[in-house]
């Protein structure tokens, strides 16, 4: 197995690592703040929170499995050579079990909290319940030759795409309502840095090793932090060029007008009303 030929790099590797889960991981608290502090989650794509979900389980599915399987490892090395790293470190577990409960945390949110009109479209529906078949179809496949890299590796493709997928909701209804008002910026420009430090990380172990494996051996961390940055600025410029926030109103009057009734009701959870 390979190990680290300079000390620096490998010491870079882990701040840089752990730079992207703080920002990953902390970057969430702002939505789930701004949505106890409203009452209300008017404004927040509810097709971008939902495949969120989806798109952090199959990921924290790749990490865990790739970082804590034997077999795995071993039929890693087998495919890209012995003098090769596994691709997943300690931090991505951990960013990846903590975005799992902070993504559920917000869908929890999207259930008690005034929605307006909001409501999951048919064709997030449709692409969740494709997905789970798909990986259902895989894992019958992979089970009789117990190809588990191979199956892992359909589970960090699936991540990959819902992380192009998942941003364009949230982008078009920004676009649409000509307004971030309920779409925290905090979010957005941890994500930023957790992107720009998670694709930093892998280049500086590519340096070390000399190769480029671990980028195709992981395609699926390299695309998250390329898309990640791609989107974000695509919001920062909604939120600070396109339409800056209205002091005046949080939410546009269009949307406070519509229907506010919550899909449970906040008395149905008493502890709520104390917060």
């Amino acid at each position: 197995m390979a190990s680290w030929n300079s000390i620096s790099l490998e010491i870079s590797y882990q701040v840089l690592g752990w730079t992207a889960f703080s920002s990953w991981s902390i970057g969430y608290y702002p939505q789930i703040i701004l949505n106890f502090r409203r009452k209300s989650v008017v404004g927040l794509s509810f097709d971008f929170a939902v495949l969120n979900l989806l798109k952090h389980s199959t990921y924290l599915i790749y990490n865990a499995s790739l970082y804590f399987s034997s077999v795995i490892q071993k039929q890693y090395y087998e495919k890209y050579g012995y003098e090769q790293m596994i691709p997943v470190a300690a931090n991505d577990v951990a960013f990846s079990t903590h975005a799992v409960l902070a993504t559920s945390t917000i869908v929890f949110q999207i259930l008690i909290y005034d929605r307006g009109s909001q409501k999951v479209s048919k064709i997030a529906i449709a692409m969740i319940f494709a997905v789970f078949l798909f990986a259902a179809v895989c894992f019958f496949l992979a089970l009789p030759s117990h190809s588990w890299l191979w199956l892992i590796s359909i589970f960090n493709s699936i991540q990959a795409f819902m992380t192009v997928i998942k941003y364009i909701p949230q982008a078009v209804m920004n676009f649409t309502r000509k307004s971030t008002a309920g779409f925290s910026i905090g979010y957005i420009l941890l994500d930023f840095t957790g992107g720009t430090a998670n694709f930093a990380q892998m280049t500086v172990q590519s340096i070390d090793q000399g190769s480029l494996v671990n980028f195709f051996g992981n395609i699926g961390k390299m695309l998250v932090s390329l898309v990640s940055i791609f989107f974000d600025l695509i919001f920062m410029c909604q939120r600070y060029v396109l339409y800056p926030p209205n002091e005046n109103a949080e939410v546009s009057p269009k949307l406070i007008e519509e229907s506010t009734e919550p899909l449970i009701k906040t008395s149905d959870y008493p502890q709520l009303d104390k917060a």
